[in-house]
């Protein structure tokens, strides 16, 4: 495109803006009607204004659609003419007076009938040249502005119809005509001294110095504006379109997206490069060689102010200016030890590519010269990697070049902005992002002004890494954790409770926003990405949740691919446990008081952890042992520190705390753990609890923890509970038992009362040696003083030898337990930053 000459003139107007309007902000009688109530506004500011149009909604693409089928003799194209015809007439007859429409709707007609002739001659030839093309093409603006001109002059404004091709020329390449522009020039600045009417501008259009019909090609209208801009030297250019300026990023990505208030024109043609669809900068370089502002309005919101492109912007609050992405790319590899030290290998790799017409979006180099990487249309891969190919064929064949790679479903993502210049940490702020959400980076590329860092990803994360990253750099005050909860029980459904509760505080206080996005129970799953209304919840899980298996919940998790994702367990099933490889996999963070991952088998435990690791996301199980007890944490802090454990001894059971605490003279053994039942301190089954097996589970993991590798037969499990109660078949069947067994038990107590002790159910390990089983202790002993349901942990360290250290508290019940889970949650979302 050419330049303008650098003069600027001077209009017999105070102050011009040319106005330019889209197709949907002419697509229909109602948009229309809205923008001449924009200029109409202008009016009467005495700001004088010159408005280009471009075709209705729809209309350029129903042409070109209409020529083809022409040009291939397939009469339905007929069927196209038809609709263009009934949306003009339709719109003509909504917007104009009775009294106009008959000339507005003959002259529009006859139009059509030289769109028809034309096609008819089209069909006839079997051919559709890019002469024919552009003329066919410039019907649609000439159309949409007649109409337009003509709802103007109804509505008092005193306006006039100006066809571009009279002052726009250009030479003769048909679809992406070149612009004469020191001689388009004169004549917009000849016809604009004669003409101080309000102009109705068709855009996209222009003619040869023989009067023959060219096009601009892609951004056309946009480009008519910025020539119009640049010729008559006027204070501003507004672009006028359905989105409220340049957003943030794509609002069908990020919902959270937002506008920009201003920004330079280098970020917005970094941005448009990127996949921004605003604006086409390429074709606004007349109006930025001047200098001449630029704002993008939304012509259905015109009281927002839009976004104003300049050549010089505030800095404003954010270090990013924008985010943008191209949806579908291949990205080529090519690479070799023979490329080291050899020069002219670049120039005929891109040579090869520039003669075959492909297309290089990004590029990016190793320093070793052993590899380039570069991104292009996909529709050029295959072609590209044969041309490659070709052009060192003897270097593939000898080895010095390997043989050309292309991965497809890739997408670019470019973070854009004029602060990032020599702003250290924002490299670093965008990979540990990406990283601990598991979106693995392909290529790289910076240019040297730093106004653009590039990324090349995986088609199948471009959602989550565009939210991710808008989240980190524009929305780092509120940070949004998405976490899907398995198990909405007792524990799980407290665990909503609480969050449901605290959710205000935490965005207030704490900049944490926490979305159940999906739910499950061993029926029922319900999902939603925006995150799930906690207002009658179960309610909702039941009548609206589909059938749920924990590999369908993991897949649907996996399918919303979503960013900051912690995956809750809840139950205490081993088929969700058989489940978290997966989740770990998808680079989804766990936190869980399900003790059979923990406990379970050794092999599967060391993979989920080194999964965790490898994934950069957490596995959490603190509840596992002491519910919200901090045990786990505190253990991990002495091993971290370089203390070393020498002993673990723990009342580790709320129930069986709260059991042998409750036992007394005057109350017999198997009331006791009736009682328990009935407030919901043990399983349905009480032998489940008093088999000791529970604590083994807790005293196991805390040895791993610790570093040693048991499995549950290695820890020694002293059964409180005689043969006939084990083997009762019910558990009615199992309290006519403990029944007959209460004098045993009351044996046990009054011993242990009679030298000054206790009874409690202790969990013990000691290098490497791990059991659980009933004590009597004294009033030495830390465990004496427990009561209620209260856990107690003792370690004995290098550190805390003669006083070991003690951690007691509440260590059974919905809510700590869910609590705890609750304070896991935070925590990851700490640890995702």
């Amino acid at each position: 495109m050419h330049c303008i000459p650098q003069q600027r003139f001077i209009t017999i107007y105070n102050y011009m803006k040319i106005l330019k309007f889209g197709g949907t902000s002419v697509g229909s009688p109602e948009s229309i009607r809205k923008v001449i109530e924009i200029i109409a506004d202008y009016t009467a500011k005495d700001i004088h204004v010159a408005a280009v149009s471009s075709a209705m909604s729809g209309v350029t693409n129903k042409l070109l659609l209409m020529g083809q089928k022409a040009s291939i003799n397939d009469e339905t194209y007929l069927d196209l003419l038809k609709e263009i015809e009934t949306l003009h007439f339709n719109t003509i007859k909504s917007l104009l007076e009775v009294k106009h429409q008959s000339h507005t709707l003959a002259s529009i007609k006859k139009m059509l009938n030289e769109l028809e002739d034309l096609m008819n001659g089209v069909f006839l030839l079997k051919e559709l040249s890019p002469r024919t093309t552009d003329l066919l093409l410039s019907f649609g603006e000439r159309l949409s502005c007649y109409i337009l001109n003509t709802y103007a002059i109804q509505q008092g404004l005193p306006t006039e119809l100006l066809d571009t091709r009279s002052v726009i020329k250009t030479d003769d390449r048909f679809g992406k005509a070149r612009v004469h522009m020191e001689e388009t020039s004169r004549n917009i600045q000849a016809y604009f001294q004669s003409h101080p009417s309000i102009q109705i501008v068709t855009g996209f259009i222009s003619s040869t110095d023989k009067n023959e019909t060219t096009t601009l090609g892609r951004g056309g209208s946009d480009y008519t504006a910025a020539i119009l801009g640049a010729a008559l030297g006027v204070e501003e250019i507004e672009i006028w379109t359905d989105v409220d300026g340049v957003l943030t990023t794509d609002p069908r990505q990020v919902k959270k997206a937002f506008s920009l208030s201003e920004m330079t024109y280098e970020e917005a043609m970094e941005m448009s490069h990127f996949g921004a669809k605003v604006i086409y900068p390429p074709t606004l370089q007349p109006a930025f060689q001047q200098k001449i502002p630029l704002r993008i309005r939304n012509t259905f919101n015109r009281d927002f102010p839009g976004t104003l492109i300049k050549s010089e912007a505030g800095n404003g609050n954010y270090l990013v200016k924008g985010i943008s992405s191209i949806h579908d790319i291949s990205l080529i590899n090519f690479q070799g030890s023979g490329m080291v030290g050899v020069a002219g290998v670049s120039s005929r790799l891109f040579g090869v590519l520039a003669r075959n017409n492909i297309n290089l979006i990004l590029i990016t180099q190793a320093s070793s010269e052993h590899s380039i990487c570069f991104a292009i249309d996909p529709a050029d891969g295959i072609l590209a990697k044969k041309v490659i190919e070709s052009e060192f064929e003897r270097e593939i064949e000898s080895g010095k070049i390997d043989n050309v790679t292309v991965e497809e479903n890739m997408s670019i993502v470019a973070i854009i902005g004029e602060n990032m210049a020599k702003t250290p940490g924002i490299s670093g702020k965008l990979f540990n992002s990406l990283g601990k959400n598991g979106i693995n980076v392909a290529a790289i590329a910076q240019g040297s002004s730093e106004i653009n860092l590039s990324i090349v990803i995986a088609q199948k994360d471009i959602s989550k890494t565009l939210n991710t990253i808008h989240e980190v750099f524009f929305l780092s005050d509120v940070k949004t954790l998405n976490v899907f909860v398995v198990g909405v029980g007792l524990i799980g459904g407290t665990l909503i409770n609480q969050i449901a509760q605290q959710n205000e505080a935490l965005v207030r206080d704490h900049a944490l926003k926490i979305n159940i996005v999906g739910m499950a129970n061993s029926k029922k799953m319900l999902f939603d990405e925006e995150g799930l209304s906690l207002n009658q919840w179960k309610e909702r899980l039941v009548n609206h949740g589909q059938s749920s298996t924990i590999s369908g919940f993991i897949d649907q998790m996996a399918a919303l691919n979503l960013q900051n994702s912690v995956f809750v367990d809840c139950t205490s099933n081993g088929t969700v446990v058989d489940g978290y490889e997966k989740v770990l996999r998808h680079s989804v963070s766990i936190a869980t008081p399900n003790k059979l991952a923990s406990s379970g088998d050794l092999e599967r435990f060391r993979t989920l952890k080194t999964l965790a690791t490898k994934n950069d996301v957490k596995f959490l199980y603190e509840t596992n042992v002491g519910a919200g007890l901090p045990v786990i944490t505190t253990l991990h802090d002495l091993k971290i520190s370089g203390d070393k454990i020498l002993k673990i001894e723990g009342v580790l059971s709320g129930t069986l705390s709260y059991i042998f605490n409750a036992f007394s003279r005057e109350t017999k053994f198997s009331e006791v753990v009736k009682q328990a039942r009935e407030k919901g301190f043990t399983e349905p089954d009480p032998r489940d609890d008093l088999n000791g097996m529970d604590v083994a589970r807790k005293i196991l993991i805390l040895s791993r923890e610790v570093g040693y590798d048991l499995s549950l037969d290695d820890v020694v499990i002293d059964n409180i509970l005689p043969q006939s109660c084990i083997d009762a078949q019910t558990v009615d069947a199992f309290f006519v038992e403990l029944e007959k067994e209460n004098a045993y038990f009351e044996k046990l107590r009054s011993e242990a009362q009679d030298q000054g002790k206790v009874l409690r159910f202790i969990a013990s390990m000691e290098n490497g040696k791990a059991s659980v089983g009933l004590q009597a202790v004294d009033h030495r002993n830390p465990f004496f003083a427990l009561d209620g349901s209260d856990n107690m942990i003792s370690f004995t360290t290098d550190r805390y030898r003669e006083r070991p250290l003690v951690i007691k508290g509440p260590g059974a019940g919905a809510e700590v337990t869910a609590a705890g889970v609750f304070a896991e949650i935070i925590s990851i979302s700490h640890y995702l930053g």
